[in-house]
């Protein structure tokens, strides 16, 4: 047992340090070739902190493990909807840009119900699982969403934040790069592979290992973004980095994840999509109908609250869909 849980921390880390040695060195490369802080933040640094949710979510489609995948992807957003935009908004009172309340979270929303309607084994129409031509839906909705992104930032250039890029030597660019690339790849293998024998040492179904441990262990980037930009009050990046990477997780990694093969979906699923759902619907709200458009510490406290009661059910409850519940 041991062994495992040594591995699954050394494949976090890895995985970690990995996409941040690969995000630096890709990013002083491209400065190296004048290419502007505009493209690398919107290519580059943004893919950066979910590269590690890409890579645990490819290895665990290409072996099969897909309650893994959908466990750490869908586990991963709300862990970032509640957990991180809690803690960031109780730090400090978040002002959120209209563009994110009109356009961004809303395109978040539709995803997660692209997702259910697709794959949710509770849908009549649907046959339970996320198909290669469902995942080319949703690759085309997130090509578009970059586009989006890119106009905005070009018509907004003031709003976008700078982007600090070390100034490295062709070298030592090189070294950052391939050493990242041998990182991802085996921090994300040793995650799988570690994460498939705790679940069995222990009784546990990958589901819940991906709604936790991976789910948990993936999203330290974005919360140590998160945290870091609150405290320093840069407002767009502390919100937007969580809006942007819970769009880049479904529209991204489920659509590239399918492309390798199918993804079966259990209705045990259910809960967490609706959670998520209900979640950012009320995050929506919430922003919309406050006149200052504050994410202050009253909503951030009750996102806290919500994840707290969901991981309560989740783990009293770990193969029960919510409605099936209810209706006994």
């Amino acid at each position: 047992m041991a062994p495992q849980i040594l591995l699954l921390i050394t494949g976090l880390v890895l995985l970690i340090k990995g996409a941040d040695w690969l995000v630096d060195g890709a990013s002083a490369l491209a400065k190296k070739h004048h290419v502007s802080n505009l493209a690398i933040g919107l290519t580059i640094v943004a893919f950066g902190t979910s590269l590690p949710e890409l890579i645990v979510s490819t290895y665990a489609s290409y072996e099969g493990h897909t309650d893994i995948l959908l466990g750490n992807i869908i586990g991963s957003n709300n862990f970032n909807l509640f957990v991180i935009l809690g803690i960031s908004g109780l730090i400090a009172p978040l002002l959120v840009r209209s563009s994110t309340i009109k356009i961004e979270i809303p395109i978040s929303i539709v995803a997660v119900i692209l997702l259910y309607l697709m794959a949710g084994s509770s849908i009549p129409w649907s046959n339970s699982k996320l198909s290669a031509s469902e995942g080319l839906v949703f690759l085309t909705l997130f090509i578009l969403f970059l586009i989006y992104v890119y106009l905005y930032s070009k018509k907004n250039p003031e709003k976008e934040p700078e982007i600090n890029i070390k100034t490295l030597g062709t070298w030592k660019i090189w070294t950052m790069i391939v050493l990242g690339l041998v990182m991802l790849a085996l921090g994300g293998r040793w995650i799988v592979d570690s994460s498939v024998k705790i679940a069995v040492l222990f009784g546990i179904s990958e589901r819940i290992i991906g709604l936790t441990i991976l789910a948990i262990g993936t999203s330290l980037p974005e919360l140590a973004t998160s945290v870091i930009a609150a405290i320093k009050k840069n407002n767009d990046i502390a919100i937007g980095n969580i809006v942007g990477s819970n769009i880049f997780n479904i529209l991204l990694i489920l659509g590239v994840s399918s492309l390798i093969r199918p993804i079966p979906y259990s209705s045990t699923f259910n809960i967490d999509i609706y959670i998520l759902l209900i979640g950012t619907v009320l995050l929506l709200l919430a922003l919309w109908l406050k006149k200052d458009k504050h994410l202050d510490r009253g909503i951030a406290g009750l996102l806290l609250l919500i994840y707290v009661v969901y991981m309560v059910f989740v783990i009293k409850f770990p193969e029960s869909d919510l409605i099936e519940l209810i209706i006994k």
